[in-house]
């Protein structure tokens, strides 16, 4: 009589990796149905006025803006030279954006049939839903899972959290600068310096990350040396040393990368320089503030332009608070960095609250104030938080209609 054949059971392994999966999903559930729910209200919101005002949803998601640059470099790859080349527009070009972003779109796009346009659009969707839980992570560790569930909620419902629907690096830029940042708080210095190192690959502002993750895990590295120890000095020093240089290794090799291409030594920069990105020393944001604040009278100042305003001063206010209550050293160093490279740069005004969309850490003094109430005045809160925000998004792709 032949034996049944045995049925293969799980290893003791995998079922732990399954169990600790499935506790970390029911943990972040709050967190990412909140910022799901409030994403996708205002998805739905842009789609109904789109359709009414005969625009295709799909042009504003996936087809506006920085998305054709990027999709030009999916499908072009990169140019050669500064200026005049025959895939850039008006004469800019495409190597001002950073290589990670299209190199997912590439592979989610052989991947997917959809197109190379909705392939990048699903990397940013999937990339929104990876920020939001390690957003609500750190929340989680600092401040305990209802501070985490409000910060991540918090993220989806900023003014220009429609951005984080679009086929823009915001969203994958926000997600690896908050796994950086909580393997930075968990002292996972190799991790933290790689994922720093990933950032660095997708967008100019990469080097607020890498600051704060280098000058962390330095000064790990100098307090390691310093203690006595048994065995060789390396041995409790290399991981932050190696976290250290791992943390601008990206957003190096592609500035290096770029004045190798164009054969020039300042060849990133000078691509920047005809994009009109250059340093300022603040004055341009002054000069900005001053004539939305305190133009002539009678002055048409477009509502897009008064809102960045208001999100770039609210957010040197939060940081503020992030000083008081003493936030941990490398959330600190990420938010001051990415507030002076606001703050030193001049260009294009208008997207200067995209450009703070991945400074999350702001956040926490909102979302430790909030936890504080009772339940409804933090579902009430967040629901008009997030019906706001849906409703500036669609004037701001629809009405507005210039670039966010």
């Amino acid at each position: 009589m032949a034996s049944a054949t045995a049925v293969p059971r799980p290893s003791s392994a995998g079922r732990d990796v399954r169990t600790r999966a499935e506790a970390a999903l029911r943990l972040a559930a709050p967190a990412l149905l909140g910022y799901g729910a409030a994403r996708a209200l205002g998805i739905v919101l842009l789609c109904y006025f789109a359709e009414r005002r005969g625009r295709s949803p799909g042009a504003v998601l996936y087809g506006s803006w920085d998305s054709r640059w990027y999709q030009d470099v999916v499908e072009h790859g990169y140019d050669r030279t500064v200026t005049g080349v025959p895939n850039a527009w008006h004469g800019w070009s495409n190597l001002a954006f950073f290589p990670l972003y299209p190199a997912l779109c590439r592979v989610a796009d052989a991947v997917l049939p959809v197109g190379d346009a909705k392939a990048s659009w699903l990397v940013s969707l999937t990339a929104s839903m990876a920020a939001a839980w390690l957003i609500f992570l750190v929340g989680n560790r600092l401040h305990r899972r209802r501070t985490g569930v409000i910060l991540a909620v918090l993220w989806g419902c900023l003014p220009h959290a429609l951005v984080e629907s679009m086929a823009y690096t915001e969203s994958l830029f926000t997600a690896l600068c908050a796994a950086a940042l909580y393997a930075t708080l968990a002292k996972r210095w190799v991790w933290a310096g790689t994922f720093a190192a990933l950032a660095g690959l997708t967008r100019p502002t990469g080097v607020a990350i890498a600051a704060a993750v280098g000058l962390t895990a330095g000064l790990a590295a100098v307090r390691a040396l310093r203690q006595p120890r048994e065995g060789p000095w390396w041995g409790p020093v290399w991981r932050p040393a190696l976290g250290m240089l791992l943390a601008p290794a990206g957003w190096l090799a592609f500035v290096v990368w770029v004045g190798v291409r164009v054969h020039r030594a300042d060849g990133y920069f000078a691509v920047q320089e005809a994009w009109g990105n250059r340093f300022s020393k603040g004055g341009y944001l002054l000069r900005r503030f001053r004539w939305v604040f305190l133009g002539p009278r009678g002055s048409d100042v477009p509502v897009a332009f008064v809102v960045v305003t208001l999100v770039v001063v609210a957010c040197f206010a939060l940081f503020a608070f992030s000083l008081v209550q003493r936030q941990p050293l490398p959330l600190l160093l990420f938010s001051g960095a990415l507030l002076a490279v606001l703050t030193l740069g001049a260009g294009v005004y208008i997207a200067r609250a995209r450009f703070l969309l991945p400074g999350f850490p702001l956040l926490i003094p909102l979302a430790r104030v909030l936890a504080r109430t009772h339940p409804r005045t933090i579902a009430c809160t967040l629901s008009f938080a997030a019906v706001a925000s849906a409703i500036y998004g669609v004037h701001l792709s629809l009405v507005w209609n210039g670039p966010p």
